[in-house]
Formats: C-alpha cells, sequence, structure tokens
C-alpha cells in the first residue's frame, strides 16, 4: 500500500467540523456533512475504492482551513498533478486540495505533527463590511500592545482547564503555546496561535476572555489569573467560530521565533 498525504483548505460555515461523525444530529433528521465525507467520497470515487482519511486533528464546526492535512493508503501509484486536478474537479467548491505527495509509511497526519497555527480574524470598526464572511466585527477600539501584554502569559505550557470546554469526554488539559499574539493591518486584527495541540473551543474561549478584557479595561494580567485559576466560569464567553481559521499543521522542529 501507498501512502499520501493530502493538504487541503475550506470554508467551514456550512460543514459540522472536520471529522466523520454519525450520519444524523440527534433527535433530528438533518444529515450532518463534514470535511472528511466529501474528502473521502471523492478520493474513494477515483480510486473506486473505499478510502479512509485520518486528519492532524479536529476543527470544529463553522471553523475554516487553509492548510489543513490528511493522510490515506491506496494500492494505486498516483500522479500527485493529475490526482489532485481531479479531486478539486469533484469536491464541493468550499474545499480545495492544495498539495498531495507520497510519504513514508511512518509517517501520521496526526501522530507525527509537532504544532498547529490558527488564526483569529477581528473586523476592528464601527461598522460591518460585505467583505466581513469570515470574521468577528467587534465595534470597540482594541488595544494590540494591551492585548499582547496579556496573550505573552500564554507562553510555555500550561494547563488550560479554564479555556476547555465543560463537557468534553476528551481528559487533555496541558499544552504547551510557542506563540500567541496580535498584529494590526488597517481594520483588522489578527490573533496568531501556536501550540503542540489546542483543546475543544480553546482558542475561541481565549479570544473571548480577551475581548471582554479590552471591553472592560481590564489590566492585561486578568488572563493569567484566568488561566491560573483553572475554573471555566471565570473565562470570558466562547466566540464566534468564523474567524478562525487552521493556517498550518507543522512537522518539523518548533522554535518559538521563527514562527
Amino acid at each position: 500500500m501507498n501512502r499520501y498525504l493530502l493538504v487541503l483548505e475550506y470554508i467551514g460555515t456550512s460543514y459540522m467540523g472536520s471529522q466523520k461523525q454519525p450520519e444524523k444530529m440527534p433527535n433530528s433528521s438533518k444529515l450532518v456533512v463534514t470535511i472528511q465525507d466529501e474528502l473521502e467520497k471523492a478520493i474513494s470515487t477515483l480510486t473506486k475504492t473505499k478510502t479512509k482519511t485520518i486528519f492532524s486533528g479536529r476543527t470544529d464546526a463553522g471553523v475554516h482551513a487553509k492548510g489543513q492535512t490528511a493522510h490515506f493508503e491506496t494500492e494505486l501509484e498516483l500522479n500527485p498533478s493529475k490526482f489532485v486536478n481531479s479531486l478539486n474537479g469533484i469536491l464541493p467548491n468550499t474545499i480545495s486540495v492544495k498539495e498531495l505527495k507520497k510519504v513514508p509509511k511512518t509517517f501520521h497526519a496526526q501522530k507525527s505533527a509537532k504544532a498547529r497555527h490558527y488564526r483569529y480574524t477581528i473586523a476592528n470598526r464601527t461598522q460591518r463590511s460585505a467583505w466581513d464572511a469570515h470574521c468577528l466585527l467587534v465595534r470597540y477600539p482594541l488595544d494590540i500592545q494591551r492585548m499582547n501584554k496579556a496573550l505573552s502569559y500564554l507562553i510555555g505550557e500550561h494547563d488550560y482547564t479554564s479555556f476547555k470546554k465543560v463537557r468534553t469526554s476528551n481528559p487533555a488539559k496541558i499544552c504547551n503555546m510557542y506563540k500567541a499574539k496580535a498584529v494590526r493591518d488597517g481594520d483588522y486584527v489578527y490573533i496568531d496561535f501556536i501550540a503542540d495541540r489546542f483543546l475543544y473551543n480553546m482558542i475561541r474561549s481565549i479570544v473571548g476572555t480577551l475581548l471582554l478584557i479590552e471591553r472592560n479595561s481590564l489590566a492585561p494580567e486578568t488572563l493569567k489569573e484566568i488561566l491560573d485559576s483553572r475554573d471555566k466560569t471565570k473565562a470570558g464567553s466562547t466566540i464566534s467560530p468564523e474567524g478562525l481559521t487552521l493556517i498550518e499543521v507543522i512537522y518539523n522542529d518548533i522554535n518559538g521565533e521563527s514562527k
């Protein structure tokens, strides 16, 4: 069997996340459609064999990606360029494959990853724009210097219980944050996070807390106090997934200064 790595991007608005789920929502006749469903269906059509994909990790419902990765196996020897062209001809317009390459059998999309890079995008102005489809509108002014002071307390290895969804079966709570930084570009504020792992709803909860601090002019140290408390009730709201994008899955060694 040959193993291949895919790099894909998608607009997650109309999907129930990246990971395959039961076909119907509980107590509903509504079908559940995920990124993995659509990708496996397209690959299986081309290989003429039911094909399973392994993603680097899940993205929640409504979250986007510019650099999600997944691997799959097939007995076929694929021509990467032709296969990508064929996949993109089958996939919905909201999903596209950027790259395909053959990898060693020891490679694993999830287990081989060293870190993930996410970005949250905020439009910081008093009025909405027709171009703001995939970001969060914040109408009050944001102070980048204050935000970065607060974010600096996240660097390093910490217990992120305060920013983790309360009812989840995953017991993980420790993450090593390599980068947490906000930058302004005109009316837009981009907040980049790079860590070895992220917990369910973690980034959306952190950004919600950051906005709570800004809206109420609280001290930047408030973020550290909430982090150290390990108490989810002290955190801000878990904000919209629309502004969140998985930028890259990193497989080489991490140097916090370089990203």
